[in-house]
């Protein structure tokens, strides 16, 4: 499925802050009218539902697609065809709605050729990612980076930097989806 809406992703290593930005530059893009899709990247299986609700019995006993609604909300948990595969980005970001967004935000598929920004810390004791992924178009980051360094370095605690960033690349075409 081709996906039109502008993506960015945040990828980086476990524990390395991407939903504490992200929660900061959410309510930032919002307050500046964009709608914003969010896709995250599960590592492990997950259940929006509880056993002994109708709805998670009958996905048990079964059922290939449940949705749950109310007055507030509405959830489609969809069984995967193949187990143990991880998620096609593509196919995923095609069941947006794409005429209620204006940007989608994707945390994690860092493995994925899309449009990325980084969230490194050198305290970590991890390597960066930047070095060998050319979809990152730039590192949030709480140290500098090395001098020659590819991407843009963008301050980690300044999720205003980090919007008028995303603004940018989007209004520069830089996040065009890749699928």
């Amino acid at each position: 499925m081709s996906v039109q809406i502008p993506v960015v992703g945040f990828v980086a290593s476990s524990g390395s802050g991407k939903t504490t930005l992200l929660r900061r530059v959410v309510p930032l893009l919002v307050a500046r009218g964009l709608r914003i899709g969010y896709l995250k990247h599960a590592h492990h299986g997950f259940d929006l539902d509880v056993p002994g609700k109708d709805s998670y019995e009958l996905r048990a006993a079964g059922a290939a697609q449940t949705l749950l609604a109310s007055d507030e909300r509405w959830a489609l948990q969809a069984e995967q065809a193949v187990k143990g595969r991880d998620p096609d980005l593509g196919e995923m970001l095609g069941r947006f709605d794409a005429d209620g967004l204006d940007l989608i935000l994707v945390e994690g598929f860092k493995h994925a050729r899309y449009p990325k920004i980084e969230v490194y810390r050198p305290a970590h004791g991890r390597p960066p990612l930047y070095p060998d992924d050319p979809d990152i178009l730039a590192v949030a980051t709480d140290a500098p980076l090395p001098a020659g360094a590819a991407p843009e370095a963008l301050p980690l605690d300044d999720p205003q930097t980090v919007v008028g960033f995303i603004l940018s690349a989007q209004e520069g075409g830089r996040l065009a989806p890749r699928f």
